[in-house]
């Protein structure tokens, strides 16, 4: 399922217009994103953890030529983590 999908399930499950649901979708969306840019955590209960973790920088070797080291820096990422509900779902 793609974002577009979703926006026309929630539009026909609550009789809203595909505008509205796409507004709703959007702001779900930014909002976990500007919870994690401030490096905070969003918890949806039954659903999973959304969290931001630092991967910390590295030694590479340069693909292009492969006696070449190169330093990978350290880059924030998204992490999620299931919860329970979700996990005993995929399982029956």
């Amino acid at each position: 399922m793609n974002k577009a999908e979703l926006v026309d399930q929630l539009a026909a499950k609550f009789a809203l217009s595909k505008k509205q649901a796409e507004d709703a979708v959007n702001f779900v969306f930014d909002t976990i994103t500007s919870v994690l840019k401030s490096s905070g955590e969003v918890t949806i209960t039954g659903f999973g953890t959304f969290e931001s973790r630092e991967r910390k920088g590295r030694m590479g070797v340069n693909p292009r030529n492969p006696t070449q080291k190169i330093q990978i820096p350290s880059v924030r990422v998204p992490k999620f983590r299931a919860g329970k509900t979700l996990k005993d779902a995929l399982r029956s």
